[in-house]
């Protein structure tokens, strides 16, 4: 895009302070306890909510492949610098928590077992960001934006938590993180060029978790319509899926040839928009 880097700089500071301030200007927004009466209740073997507890597994096995690619003596991605895969590193780990969170919390939900998977969620979606800033930024964004946005997202998830503890629970700032990052990595595909190839396999991750939210949001729907499995079942699938194409994406990609300043663009449209 023709827009210098301050410009650029500008835009995304910008647009986070409006979605902030909007934000803060509306009500608390409390967990509503519906939430947690899920579609499916069957259990089988004595095992409660039999397939929302089990189909978690689906993030262990995503979390187990990409940590076994990450570290592994052999056939590891091709990453342009070893602290580019820091934050793959953290994601895998992450997702591999949320299999562990989320099965626990759906063997009796309740808002105090879901704070924990939560925690774990955002530990997923601002590590993955994070990435996304390294690869378009660079390495020194990447190492500052990493610890910053955990920091962020857990702070965003313990305030939901404590509120909510408090009699006046309110989810806006984990609203912010949750969603956010739908708008702000496609802004950060279309603003930076990635020093990597593959660019827009970020948003088929994407377009795979809003799938995943759209299925949460028609449990009891898909249920009626399947009389076999859950919306919220799917949504675990789903958001499994999303995992497994960032793996895919890190196994295909390739590490760019280092530019010369003011050739960036260029060598970036090997690939086309999104970059």
């Amino acid at each position: 895009m023709d827009m210098n880097k301050h410009a650029k700089v500008a835009l995304l500071a910008g647009l986070t302070l409006a979605v902030v301030v909007v934000v803060a200007a509306l009500p608390p927004i409390p967990q509503w306890q519906s939430y947690h009466d899920f579609a499916d209740q069957r259990g089988w073997g004595g095992l409660p909510n039999t397939l929302d507890v089990v189909s978690n597994l689906a993030f262990i096995l995503v979390a187990a492949a990409g940590l076994g690619r990450l570290l592994g003596a052999a056939r590891r991605p091709a990453f342009a610098a070893p602290r580019d895969a820091i934050p793959y590193r953290v994601f895998f780990a992450a997702l591999g928590a949320v299999g562990c969170a989320s099965a626990w919390y759906h063997l009796a939900p309740d808002d105090g077992r879901l704070l924990w998977d939560r925690l774990a969620m955002v530990a997923v979606f601002m590590a993955w960001v994070a990435a996304q800033f390294n690869e378009r930024l660079g390495p020194r964004v990447g190492a500052v934006m990493l610890p910053v946005l955990l920091l962020i997202g857990t702070a965003a998830v313990v305030y939901w938590g404590v509120t909510e503890a408090r009699g006046h629970g309110d989810l806006r700032p984990y609203g912010v993180v949750h969603l956010y990052p739908m708008v702000l990595v496609p802004l950060l595909l279309w603003l930076y060029p990635s020093r990597y190839t593959r660019g827009g396999d970020a948003l088929v991750v994407l377009a795979l978790y809003l799938a995943a939210l759209a299925a949460e949001q028609l449990d009891a729907r898909i249920y009626t319509l399947t009389g076999i499995v859950s919306g919220h079942t799917l949504k675990h699938l789903i958001g499994a899926a999303a995992a497994l194409w960032v793996l895919h994406s890190l196994n295909r990609r390739r590490a760019r040839p280092a530019t010369r300043p003011g050739h960036g663009q260029e060598a970036a449209k090997d690939d086309g928009f999104p970059r």
